[in-house]
């Protein structure tokens, strides 16, 4: 059906689409270089908005749904079918305008400055696989303002399981992760009130278009060179040459590990990266014993303007210093400090084709004392994976202790956006944003590769403000055993096919004890059927698959229009014994129950203050055969 649709309305972060975020714009920093502070907000919140919902971000997000449009309305099936190459369910919102004529646009206009522009898009993938790039126009005012290129190299997954590591970039019948991101720093500004039109033209030659949601960013002149960093061209390096600057990159960060400089400095730039950035080891333990950067200082001038890019597939790469984690970004030891940069990996599979990987951005044992702000990280397997196995260089190994992330845009991977495992305690991401991660977004996985099973736990870890959307596989947030772990003050949008919040006890972790909190939450759009469609996950699931769930709190959350269940104590071979859940609101389960207990489920949960509304299948339901028992009635409903 072609449409011509009134303009819609814009939506905060805050509000009930869940969709949107408007935030300060950050501002340049000359802190020393013994303490780096990445770019900040130009003016403090007040104090009382440190309990909102999500990130502060520096972009408002525009639904082309929401806009005016010609072209054809794309909407998800009831069911919000995926994997099927089902362009509705992989829409922010559920749906998003495909452009199939020339002379067909999305127009909208805007309620903030802008000099830059991204674009979640979809064109076809190259007949015989591997992407292709095409334009699409873009106009202000009704003024041609430039050409954006497109790209489906990193789209475009084949197969029919939901194993990943099944699919393949080989085209055939289904696919699935068939949206991508493109973005451009303009040459102008523009104010608030600038009519956008994003246009097939004559010359834009894609057999189609899909245009799912766009974000205007007014992004800071490039960050000045702080006091007493040096830049990598005094090591060879050389901007926007296409050549590689690897050997530079690494000479500039041993320099500053070894203490003959004060930090690294990345300026403004495109710097070509194709090997990983970590230790030589003098006793070359192999290429799944690496050795980490330490007391390494790293400072770029924004991550619009400093960015780390690969062109070489790291499966396709031979020959690389860390094959198992990719050609590109940074192993990292320890009191590692890296803020205003981005890292573009060039992963296009995970685990298919001969079992490929797509690489990590940062990844490493972390340690104590690193902390990472203002990173951009797209087209990896992984964004970030804190911790390594014990096995791995024994006498090295220690867990990451007070790891801190914040200001992180992770995008477009094919696993992971930031897993804290291996005994990874006292960390925290904050006020980040993710889309399109294709496992969890966010994860505490309690493993067990560490020194001391009984001690080396994942413990008092904290997940809080952030932003995630469209996670096209696995869960928005997950906690996989330990304790003390939390998951605050987040909005979750839109998940393929698994929860937006999960606590399980599948991946074998150590046990969960104490207390793991889950508050002040939003969920819209979240919870799927997976494995061969035959298992259907609520919007916040509870998985005691092998071991028991204790301590669980739930509070102060709403959920709302979950594909099935609100939320959901899962069939296991453990049990959730005595969850709370406190001041919660369920609003329109589409295919499920507001709290749904299955039919292997054991233990016992509490209600105090819960409403649920509009719930298909009633407001509780516990399975025929299942001991579980709920106390306490959903409150009564005004009306």
């Amino acid at each position: 059906m072609k449409w011509k649709k009134s303009r819609g309305r814009l939506l905060t972060g805050a509000s009930l689409a869940g969709l949107m975020a408007v935030a300060l714009l950050p501002a340049t920093s000359t802190a020393a270089p013994s303490e780096p502070a990445p770019s900040e907000p130009a003016s403090a919140a007040p104090a009382e908005a440190a309990a909102e919902r999500g990130a502060s971000l520096p972009f408002v997000e525009y639904e082309a749904e929401a806009g005016v449009f010609e072209g054809t309305l794309v909407e998800a099936d009831a069911e919000r079918t995926f994997g099927h190459t089902n362009f509705g369910t992989e829409s922010s919102g559920r749906a998003s305008v495909r452009l199939d004529a020339t002379g067909e646009f999305v127009e909208f206009t805007s309620v903030n400055v802008t000099n830059s522009i991204v674009v979640r898009n979809s064109i076809p993938d190259a007949p015989g696989g591997g992407g292709q790039e095409a334009s699409l126009s873009l106009y202000a005012d009704g003024e041609f303002v430039q050409k954006l290129t497109l790209s489906s190299r990193h789209s475009w997954l084949y197969g029919n399981t939901d194993d990943p590591e099944g699919l393949t970039n080989t085209p055939q019948g289904d696919a699935r992760r068939l949206f991508d991101e493109s973005h451009a720093l303009l040459e102008d500004s523009y104010p608030a009130g600038t009519t956008f039109r994003l246009q097939r033209d004559a010359d834009d030659t894609a057999d189609f278009y899909y245009v799912d949601l766009i974000d205007l960013e007014e992004v800071a002149a490039p960050l000045p060179r702080p006091a007493g960093c040096v830049s990598i061209t005094e090591f060879g390096a050389v901007a926007d040459d296409g050549l590689d600057d690897t050997a530079a990159i690494q000479a500039a960060v041993t320099a500053d590990q070894e203490g003959e400089i004060d930090c690294v400095w990345v300026p403004a730039g495109q710097w070509r990266q194709e090997q990983k950035i970590l230790t030589d080891d003098p006793l070359d333990r192999g290429p799944h014993n690496q050795v980490g950067i330490r007391d390494v200082t790293l400072r770029g001038a924004g991550m619009w303007h400093s960015r780390f890019y690969t062109l070489t597939p790291p499966h396709e790469a031979g020959g690389i210093n860390h094959p198992h984690e990719g050609n590109f970004g940074f192993d990292i030891d320890a009191n590692t400090r890296i803020s205003d940069i981005a890292i573009f990996g060039s992963g296009t599979i995970r685990g298919g084709d001969g079992g490929a990987e797509g690489g990590v951005g940062l990844n490493g044992r972390f340690g104590e004392g690193t902390r990472i702000a203002n990173v951009w990280i797209e087209h990896a397997n992984v964004g970030v994976w804190v911790g390594r196995d014990h096995s791995n260089i024994p006498e090295l190994w220690g867990p990451g202790d007070g790891v801190e992330f914040s200001g992180m845009r992770i995008r477009n991977t094919y696993a992971d956006g930031i897993n804290f495992t291996n005994g990874t305690r006292n960390s925290q991401v904050t006020d980040s944003h993710f889309r399109t991660t294709g496992d969890d977004a966010l994860a505490v996985w309690a493993s067990r590769y560490v020194a001391d099973p009984g001690t080396d736990i994942g413990h008092d870890n904290t997940f809080a403000n952030n932003t995630i959307q469209l996670p096209w596989r696995a869960n928005g947030i997950a906690v996989y055993g330990g304790y003390g772990n939390t998951i605050e003050n987040n909005v979750i949008s839109d998940t393929m096919n698994y929860p937006g919040i999960m606590l399980a006890t599948d991946h074998d972790p150590l046990p969960f004890s104490g207390q793991t909190l889950i508050a002040n939450n939003e969920l819209h759009r979240c919870g799927g059927a997976f494995w061969g469609e035959a298992q259907e996950f609520g919007a916040i699931t509870l998985f005691a698959a092998a071991q028991d769930i204790p301590g669980v709190t739930i509070r102060d959350t709403d959920i709302h229009d979950s594909t099935y269940d609100g939320i959901q104590f899962k069939t296991g071979g453990g049990a959730v014994p005595d969850a709370q859940i406190t001041n919660v609101t369920i609003d329109r389960s589409n295919h499920g129950s507001g709290i749904l207990a299955m039919g292997g489920a054991r233990g016992n949960a509490t209600l105090t203050d819960v409403t649920i509304t509009n719930s298909a299948e009633g407001d509780i339901h516990i399975e025929p055969g299942s001991p579980f028992t709920i106390d306490g009635a959903p409150a009564a409903r005004a009306g």
